[in-house]
């Protein structure tokens, strides 16, 4: 009995010490707690200098990116926020997280971000050619690859996705979003978002997603990077908005500030986009993160006059975290002190920092698991997802009198700057890809053949310059073939972050070099690498066959070769319109309806593009039936279902998308020639009859925005568009 008691006594004094120990632990350290409990704890015992830290974004390792330059940080604060890490292994990473966790006074533990923008290891197609897919699942399975090689190097935050819409194809940033179209933006942006972050931050398989640049970068004059814009209320809300307001619906942790300004105020210092439609009309609880130098350069746009007016004007604007300006760690707790910036913005700003942090599970497992780069990247399934995805977003621009594919073939001349480039096909922002992982035109050629033809191999030119030397030998190899495939292009830096330029044209060399081996008589096959669409209007004469492969990452020349031998079947279609000429941009599907349609054409050029969106042809034929509507009249609040039989009436099978077009001929503003609102994709074997179906939600489908981003919704008549077919919907009161 004595021992018992004396048992039951040590028992209860240790748990007595546990629960004292418990209580003497900071709220913000119990995983239990809610997170916002946590926040509040941790705030209250925050100073103001490492709040500010918080909202401080530095850089870590090797930077090779020309257009943000900076000094790797040898000796990084404790306190540090955030750090943009440039390396691919935990190693360094967990150096500086240690730093942070146990030696600064709270151990608040460092994000990190990175631009894994179409892949990290595995480099996928730039964003633009993903959105020819059409296929938003596959682009997620993706994203999820890209999360989770990134998370593994020691990455938390990826600066993506980027859905400016953009008409302009002189501005190189078009290869990093998802095209011309906002609704096209807004589901490839829902759906990356979705596949970086999955259903838990936490995951040590997923990142938190940027939605970048916050807004109408894309707008930007002339194609020129980080210029002026001009956008009118109504516009800003009927075509700049809607990615953004899709993206935070799909629960985007984090936005990025843009550097254009919206009717005379730089996005950077916004408070009507930053603060009083992102975070009090669509309730956003992350945070804004400034572009590189954003905050600073509001100086140079003339709204600053030093950096720390810049720090007020873009912090009380609503950006809470400052990239690379060094603006807010120098001055922002003095502009608190002197009661320029409120402190419940700045515990505002904070507490969003914090709650990212705590989602991403960062207080519990601040550190990096190690693994080896076999673990981390290159998986055969992530290899598998990029020549699928690759595949898909090939568009046949062109294919006259059967031209492909090359099924029959013996020899075949394989010429060009492209044909044996591996690190111009990786494509800008190609975050860790590396050239000697890529699979080549030429190679892919190779393997696909095989001893079934032979390949006459001739370089003919550089991308650009004046040399023709080499046009001889490119003719020799032509001479002695049945067929040219002829593989021409952008440099990998050519387009991507300032990377503007003032025609969309391939260089003159490039396109004299086709011009000399069609005089051959030789069918030519044109295979096209770039970034963005091209001016092809002396080049498509030249060439019976045209194929798009745009910058395919790693395993571009595989699919490529399979839809040249006709082993695949392409489905890609254009999320961007190809102008006939640079002189007819901008140049897009759903502009405005003209008052004179007979009128306000150009006197020497055609006023249609050369390839419209949504253009791209198949192997196999599809004869669509008539649009088949439930009901031809609705009212508010009711619901209506559209179906179109698609068959496949030729010898292939193939994939084919259906895209949805609405018009709304009479409305009190004037409406775009048709928008957007559905689109679908389907495999259909030779033979078969798929029915595609459309769901219309009025308020969804057929309203429209003020200048205010109110929706509005009118009664009259609707018409549907599918291809060639039309029927016409009336909506009542």
């Amino acid at each position: 009995m004595k021992k018992i008691l004396i048992f039951s006594l040590l028992l209860a004094s240790a748990y007595g010490v546990q629960a004292r120990e418990k209580s003497r632990t900071p709220v913000y350290r119990d995983a239990s707690r809610p997170v916002e409990e946590r926040i509040d704890d941790l705030l209250s015992r925050m100073t103001p200098e490492e709040k500010v830290m918080q909202l401080t974004q530095y850089t870590l390792g090797r930077n090779d990116n020309a257009n943000n330059m900076a000094d790797p940080v040898n000796d990084i604060p404790a306190e540090i926020g955030s750090l943009i890490y440039f390396g691919t292994s935990p190693e360094l990473r967990n150096r500086v997280q240690k730093k942070a966790v146990e030696q600064s006074r709270l151990g608040i533990p460092v994000l990190f971000g990175y631009d894994v923008i179409h892949g990290f290891r595995t480099t996928y197609p730039i964003s633009l050619a993903q959105a020819c897919s059409w296929n938003p699942e596959l682009v997620k399975k993706a994203a999820e690859v890209a999360a989770g090689e990134a998370r593994m190097a020691g990455v938390d935050w990826t600066f993506s996705p980027m859905i400016d819409v953009a008409r302009d194809p002189r501005w190189g940033r078009v290869a990093e979003g998802y095209g011309e179209d906002p609704y096209t933006n807004a589901v490839f942006g829902a759906a990356t978002v979705e596949g970086y972050q999955g259903d838990d931050l936490a995951d040590n398989r997923r990142v938190a997603a940027c939605l970048k640049h916050f807004v109408g970068y894309g707008a930007s004059e002339a194609g020129r990077d980080y210029v002026y814009t001009e956008i009118s209320r109504q516009t800003l809300w009927d075509t700049y908005m809607p990615p953004y307001e899709a993206g935070i619906k799909a629960g985007a942790a984090t936005v990025m500030s843009c550097f254009n300004d919206i009717s005379g105020t730089p996005g950077s210092a916004n408070p009507y986009i930053l603060t009083e439609v992102l975070k009090e009309r669509w309730e956003h609880d992350g945070f804004v993160v400034s572009d590189w130098g954003a905050i600073e350069q509001l100086r140079s746009q003339g709204i600053a006059a030093d950096k720390k007016e810049a720090a007020e004007k873009a912090f009380n604007a609503g950006l809470d975290m400052d990239m690379m300006n060094r603006c807010y760690d120098a001055h922002l707790a003095a502009l608190v002190r002197e009661g320029k910036v409120p402190q419940q913005r700045l515990d505002d700003a904070v507490r969003r920092v914090l709650r990212l942090k705590f989602r991403l599970g960062l207080f519990e497992k601040p550190y990096t698991p190690a693994s080896t780069e076999a673990e981390r990247f290159l998986l055969p399934a992530s290899l598998e997802i990029a020549e699928q995805l690759a595949e898909e977003s090939m568009v046949l621009l062109k294919n006259e009198q059967h031209a492909l594919p090359l099924r029959a073939v013996r020899r075949i001349a394989v010429v060009g700057p492209m044909a044996k480039s591996r690190f111009n096909l990786l494509g800008s922002w190609s975050a860790q890809g590396d050239a000697e992982d890529v699979v080549s035109i030429f190679a892919g050629l190779e393997n696909e053949y095989g001893d079934k033809a032979e390949l006459f191999y001739a370089q003919g030119c550089e991308f650009d310059g004046e040399d023709r030397s080499g046009f001889a030998e490119a003719i020799a190899a032509v001479e002695k073939a049945d067929v040219v495939v002829l593989c021409l292009g952008e440099k990998k830096t050519w387009s991507g972050e300032n990377a503007s330029r003032s025609t969309i044209a391939l260089p003159a060399v490039q396109e004299q070099l086709a011009a000399e081996l069609a005089k051959s008589g030789k069918p030519v096959v044109l295979v096209l690498s770039s970034g963005r669409p091209l001016e092809l209007r002396r080049l498509e004469p030249l060439c019976g066959a045209i194929v798009q492969m745009w910058q395919p990452g790693l395993r571009g020349g595989n699919p490529l070769a399979g839809i040249l031998s006709g082993r695949i079947n392409p489905s890609g279609k254009l999320a961007m319109t190809f102008p006939y000429s640079t002189g007819q941009i901008p140049i897009y599907y759903n502009h405005r309806q003209s008052g004179r349609t007979h009128q306000g054409k150009y006197q020497d050029i055609p006023s249609t593009p050369l390839y419209d969106f949504a253009h791209g042809l198949s192997y196999t034929t599809f004869e669509y039936g008539d649009l088949q509507p439930s009901a031809t009249t609705l009212r508010r609040g009711e619901k209506l279902t559209v179906t179109v039989s698609v068959t496949n009436t030729g010898e292939m099978d193939g994939a084919e998308t259906v895209h949805w077009f609405i018009a709304d001929p009479v409305c009190r503003i004037s409406r775009p020639v048709r928008e957007l609102k559905h689109f679908e994709k389907q495999l259909i074997r030779k033979g078969e009859t798929h029915t595609f179906r459309f769901e219309i939600d009025p308020e969804r489908d057929l309203s429209f925005t003020d200048g205010d981003g109110k929706r509005f919704l009118e009664a009259g008549d609707y018409f549907i568009l599918v291809k060639d077919k039309k029927i016409k919907l009336t909506l009542t009161e």
